[in-house]
C-alpha cells in the first residue's frame, strides 16, 4: 500500500508540473498569435485609432506579465476568463461544446474497447494463420488512411451516392442524439484508426503473455484454453492497452478538431476552431488550459490502472 501512495504521489506531482508548464505555453504561444481580438473586432477596413481604442477597452494593451498573473489567479479560483467578442464566460463556450464531443467520445469508445480488443484476441489466438494475417494487413491498412480522407469517402459513398445517412449535422444543432442517423459517419472515422491501433497492441501483448512461462505452467496444469487466454494472457495484454485507450480518449475530447469540422458537428473542436479565427485569445487559452488537464488526469488513470495489472513495470516508470 505504502508503494502505491507513493506512486501515486509521484505521479500527482508530475501532473501538477504539467499543468504548469501548458498554463506557461499556452499563454506564451497565444500571446505569439499573429493579431487580436481589436483587429477582428475593428471589421475589415480597421482605422488605427479604433484599433487602439478597441485594445485599450479590452485591457490588451497592459504588459503580457500582468495578464499572465491575473489569468493565473483566475484559474487558481476556477475563473476561465471572459471572451472578448462576446463577453460571455469561457465556461459557457465550454458548456456548449462539451455535450457533442463528449457524446460522440463515449460512442467512439463503448465501440472501440469490444471491437479492438475482440479483434486482438483473436488475432493472437490464431496468430500465423489466415485469421491472423487478415486482421492484421485490414487493421494496418485502415490506419493509413487520414481521418480526413476517409470522412470524405464516406460521405461522398454512404452519403451522397448511395444517400443512407445525413453527410452532415448541420440543423441539428447540439441535439445529436435525437439524431442518431447524423452520428454513424462521424463514429466511424473516428473509431477507423484507434481500432487499428489497439487490437495491435492487444494482440502484441497476448501473444507475448502466451509465450510466456506461466502460461505454459499453467497449462502443463491441465488449465482449460479459454481460461489461459482471458485469465491469464489477457490480464498482461491490458497494460499497454491502458495507456493507449488513455491516449484515445484524450484524443476524442480534446482532438476531433478535423472530424468536427467536417461533419459541421458544434463541439469543443468547433468552439476552438471559431475562437482561433476571431482572434478570441481567453477562451483559446481557457479551452486549451481544459485540454491539458484533462490529458494530465487521463494519463495519470492509465498510470494506476497500468500499475495495478502489471505493478514492476508501473513502478518503473
Amino acid at each position: 500500500m505504502s508503494g502505491l501512495r507513493s506512486f501515486v504521489a509521484r505521479r500527482l506531482l508530475l501532473g501538477g508540473a504539467q499543468t504548469v508548464a501548458v498554463v506557461l505555453l499556452v499563454f506564451t504561444l497565444t500571446e505569439a498569435l499573429p493579431g487580436d481580438a481589436a483587429v477582428a473586432l475593428a471589421g475589415d477596413q480597421p482605422d488605427p485609432a479604433r484599433i487602439a481604442a478597441i485594445r485599450a477597452a479590452l485591457q490588451l494593451d497592459r504588459p503580457a506579465h500582468e495578464r499572465l498573473a491575473d489569468w493565473a489567479v483566475g484559474l487558481l479560483h476556477g475563473d476561465l476568463g471572459t471572451s472578448l467578442t462576446s463577453g460571455r464566460p469561457v465556461s459557457t463556450y465550454l458548456a456548449d461544446g462539451f455535450g457533442p464531443t463528449l457524446l460522440l467520445a463515449a460512442l467512439t469508445v463503448s465501440l472501440l474497447v469490444p471491437a479492438a480488443f475482440g479483434l486482438g484476441v483473436l488475432a493472437a489466438r490464431y496468430e500465423g494463420r489466415l485469421v491472423d494475417r487478415l486482421i492484421s494487413s485490414v487493421t494496418l491498412a485502415v490506419y493509413a488512411v487520414p481521418e480526413f480522407a476517409l470522412g470524405v469517402l464516406l460521405v461522398t459513398v454512404l452519403a451522397l451516392r448511395l444517400g443512407w445517412l445525413p453527410p452532415t449535422a448541420v440543423g441539428y444543432g447540439t441535439d445529436l442524439l435525437g439524431h442518431p442517423a447524423a452520428l454513424v459517419l462521424p463514429v466511424l472515422v473516428l473509431l477507423s484508426r484507434p481500432v487499428c491501433s489497439l487490437s495491435r497492441l492487444v494482440r502484441a501483448g497476448m501473444v507475448d503473455a502466451l509465450a510466456s512461462p506461466y502460461v505454459a505452467q499453467a497449462r502443463r496444469y491441465g488449465v482449460s484454453g479459454a481460461r489461459v487466454h482471458y485469465a491469464h494472457a489477457l490480464p498482461a495484454a491490458l497494460a499497454p492497452a491502458a495507456q493507449q485507450l488513455a491516449r484515445t480518449v484524450d484524443w476524442l475530447l480534446c482532438g476531433v478538431v478535423v472530424v468536427e469540422a467536417l461533419f459541421v458537428i458544434p463541439g469543443l473542436g468547433t468552439v476552438l476552431l471559431n475562437a482561433v479565427a476571431e482572434r478570441d485569445v481567453p477562451v483559446v487559452q481557457g479551452l486549451a488550459v481544459v485540454f491539458g488537464v484533462l490529458t494530465v488526469v487521463l494519463n495519470l488513470g492509465a498510470d494506476l490502472v497500468t500499475h495495478r495489472l502489471a505493478p514492476r513495470a508501473g513502478v518503473a516508470a
